[in-house]
Parts: structure tokens; C-alpha cells; sequence
């Protein structure tokens, strides 16, 4: 089987592009690679708040720039990422209630 998938460098700078259209808003293109796509479509799903929007972005990106540098091959998608972020913040608030009533 040949592997179809483009280098991780290639597919990070593919997929920092796309975020940098997204967040200028201008997105001039119209033929986009199927992951792309399954994240467009993952973001739309996720129902940012447009005042919170930016911020999760750019958070996003950096998570994926991590995710990418420890080998993967495709960016997690944004669904992913607000899980992680949900049950990290789940975990730390456990580990501070927990301190709180040993204190």
C-alpha cells in the first residue's frame, strides 16, 4: 500500500495556513485537501462563541503544532482538543478540591 500521506512538516504548514485564513476570515480558495475538510467541518461543529473564537484558534494551533512535533501525522481536530482541554481542566480542579479537604 503506498502512503499518500504528505510529510508531517508539509502537513503542518498546510494546516497553519488554513488557520491563518480562518482567523484573517478570508479564505480564497476553493480545492482543500479531505483532512482539511474533516477539519472545517469539525470546527463548524463545535459552535465556537465568535467573542472566544480567536483565542481558542490560536490555542488550537499551538496544541496541534505540539501534537505534530511529537510525531503525528495528521493535526487533531478541534473537537479533540476542547475534550483534552475539558478533562485537563476536570483533573485540576479534583486535584484542588482533594488539597482543600486535606488542608
Amino acid at each position: 500500500m503506498l502512503d499518500t500521506l504528505p510529510d508531517s512538516d508539509a502537513v503542518l504548514a498546510q494546516f497553519n495556513r488554513l488557520i491563518q485564513e480562518l482567523l484573517r476570515g478570508n479564505m480564497h480558495r476553493n480545492t482543500f485537501r479531505p483532512w482539511e475538510v474533516e477539519l472545517l467541518l469539525d470546527i463548524e461543529a463545535c459552535n465556537l462563541r465568535e467573542s472566544a473564537k480567536r483565542e481558542t484558534l490560536k490555542r488550537y494551533q499551538k496544541a496541534v503544532q505540539r501534537h505534530m512535533e511529537k510525531g503525528a501525522r495528521l493535526p487533531l481536530k478541534l473537537s479533540e482538543y476542547l475534550e483534552r482541554v475539558k478533562a485537563k481542566r476536570a483533573a485540576q480542579a479534583q486535584t484542588a478540591a482533594t488539597v482543600e479537604q486535606t488542608s
